[in-house]
């Protein structure tokens, strides 16, 4: 089955599922964190992206053309003059749905699932960085776990379920909304990871 088979499938949240060529253009922590950036805060420019991540704005436009090419990101032009673009993310939220997306496109899954896994790593490294001036009942919620389970694959792949519903009761960031008093962005990272030194290729649940 190509991409064009599969195609952008839409849910009516609305979700975009990704597909082989959607981890291509997105496996590169840059375009993860503008994409990251546009949904967490709404419309920019490449000027004011680039200012954020630190990096010169020529390269942040370069990406920004990537990820619209691939759907991901799209000018806003209600906000865009002649002498500045904006853009806004097209989707407020990307899924990984092709359950043998690793076996088909293997070195593309694995290239994107590094860029997300740096992005989580900077992610938790601002938090800790801000540690110190946090105020007082965010440092208290701040949860770094490390537990080990024995567990099945079947059970492994349920309890990844589980917790992707309790997170889908929460509220989630509306850039365009208005922000809900007493509220401030959390980013929850759920990682659930076969030990490679205790699994064994072949075994069924």
């Amino acid at each position: 089955m190509t991409d064009e088979d599969r195609g952008w499938k839409h849910s009516d949240d609305p979700h975009i599922a990704l597909t082989a060529k959607g981890m291509r253009a997105m496996a590169h922590p840059v375009r993860m964190q503008l994409v990251g950036l546009l949904r967490r805060h709404g419309p920019s420019t490449a000027t004011r992206l680039a200012a954020q991540l630190g990096i010169n704005s020529g390269a942040t436009s370069y990406h920004l053309r990537q990820l619209a090419a691939a759907g991901f990101v799209e000018e806003d032009r209600e906000r865009g003059n002649a002498r500045e673009r904006w853009w806004r993310s097209a989707h407020p939220l990307t899924v990984w749905t092709g359950d043998d997306m690793a076996d088909e496109e293997f070195d593309t899954a694995v290239g994107f699932l590094r860029s997300v896994l740096a992005v989580h790593a900077l992610t938790a490294q601002r938090t800790l960085d801000a540690f110190e001036t946090m105020p007082r009942e965010w440092r208290r919620v701040t949860d770094l776990s490390d537990l080990i389970l024995q567990l099945t694959p079947a059970e492994a792949e349920r309890l990844a379920g589980e917790l992707s519903e309790v997170v889908g009761r929460y509220r989630r960031i509306d850039a365009d909304g208005p922000v809900p008093e007493g509220t401030e962005q959390v980013s929850v990272i759920v990682h659930v990871l076969p030990d490679p030194s205790t699994t064994t290729e072949g075994e069924t649940a």
